[in-house]
């Protein structure tokens, strides 16, 4: 399609994906998706996507500890986590933030798990790759103290209000948006937020396997996403946004550029 994409969250190690990974990355790339970042959940995951980048061109990764996997957060699980932040694959320290609409890990042990990664990523000069629901307000105050000491920030999935984009925006955030914008039922407060985000500032991703956009059609058989959707997540959010989809696409690949570091 000549249009050349980069999908920064990408879950690879999903149980998802264990029976055709070479084919779903295969067909990404067959689509015009020239690079991805793997994404990192807890220490083991890190340690999976990182040889997974190894082994496929155009592919980086994440390391990092969930909220959701927060309280096995430990001295050894920090220093492993360092250790990886070394190797060249891993471009930013996460996925890390809080989380408090589901509390599979306390609120303290979030806290704690998170506020310890961003001291790693500061140390490490390395950008955060965050993740917030239904904890904005804590989610900043933590966050807040440690951004003029991060190269950088993107708030992936992003699905919050107005006001907390703002909020994000104000504090030089990046913004990652999924096929959740493509949902009639939730995803429309978010597509009317889309002309907010400016360009510069703007990230795609597909977060596959999870949020298949549903308004592909035809209708995929199997309700599992794949990185080779991140075509249309691109075009519907370039006519919702009013631009020209070329020009989107580059401007959030210079955004992949800037943020992590790295040329594809």
């Amino acid at each position: 399609m000549g249009v050349l994409m980069f999908d920064i969250g990408v879950n690879l190690t999903s149980s998802q994906f264990a029976k055709d990974r070479d084919d779903v990355v295969a067909r990404a790339q067959a689509a015009g998706v020239t690079g991805m970042l793997l994404t990192g959940t807890n220490l083991h995951e890190s340690e999976q996507v990182q040889r997974l980048a190894q082994r496929y061109s155009g592919c980086w990764s994440t390391a990092g500890v969930h909220p959701h996997d927060s309280s096995s957060w430990s001295e050894s699980v920090a220093e492993a986590i360092h250790r990886l932040a070394l190797l060249p694959e891993v471009v930013a320290v996460g996925e890390c933030g809080l989380d408090f609409n589901r509390n599979f890990s306390t609120p303290l042990a979030q806290e704690a798990a998170f506020s310890a990664q961003l001291a790693l990523a500061a140390e490490l000069a390395m950008p955060v790759f965050l993740h917030c629901r239904d904890a904005h307000d804590r989610f900043l105050t933590l966050l807040e103290p440690w951004l003029d000491k991060l190269p950088g920030a993107v708030l992936h999935c992003f699905t919050g209000t107005r006001e907390e984009m703002r909020a994000c925006l104000e504090r030089g955030l990046y913004i990652g948006i999924t096929g959740w914008v493509c949902d009639e039922r939730r995803g429309l407060e978010l597509r009317e937020m889309l002309p907010l985000i400016p360009a510069e500032r703007l990230l795609l991703e597909t977060d596959a396997p999870y949020l298949l956009p549903r308004d592909l059609s035809p209708k995929p058989a199997s309700r599992r996403n794949e990185p080779m959707h991140l075509a249309h997540i691109l075009t519907q959010v370039a006519q919702w946004r009013g631009e020209d989809q070329a020009w989107l696409a580059s401007v959030t690949d210079n955004n992949v550029k800037a943020l992590f570091g790295i040329t594809f």
